[in-house]
């Protein structure tokens, strides 16, 4: 059975941090990627970052890169969204799903996704 966990989401204040946590199960390390997406009140879903946890390679939307980090501890299976500098318009729930490991640069799409995980809320205050 297939299991993405996602947690730490929160309210924080524009400018600081959070670190989201993907605990995943079910899914092979080598054989899917792991994206992060977000969807805020009234909008479409949209992919936020993705990393190939084959050699690491990391994907971001224009509208985080710089201020978001993503990173996987294959150990604990486990990937990890830090996110600084946040404004208010990064509030939303964020999600994370399993993407095909060839499909890892086209993550954003989300008919792409074969596994969603339950979200999470973040709430940035102005």
């Amino acid at each position: 059975e297939v299991q993405l966990q996602a947690s730490g989401g929160g309210l924080v204040q524009a400018g600081g941090s959070l670190r989201l946590s993907c605990a995943a199960s079910g899914v092979t390390f080598d054989d899917y990627a792991i994206g992060w997406f977000r969807q805020a009140p009234g909008k479409e879903r949209e992919g936020v970052s993705c990393i190939r946890r084959t050699d690491g390679s990391t994907f971001y939307a224009d509208s985080v890169k710089g201020r978001f980090t993503v990173s996987s501890d294959r150990a604990k299976n486990t990937v990890y969204l830090q996110m600084d500098s946040l404004k208010p318009e990064d509030t939303a729930v964020y999600y994370c799903a399993a993407v095909p490991t060839h499909y890892s640069e086209q993550y954003y799409y989300p008919k792409l996704v074969h596994y969603w995980g339950k979200g999470t809320l973040v709430t940035v205050s102005s």
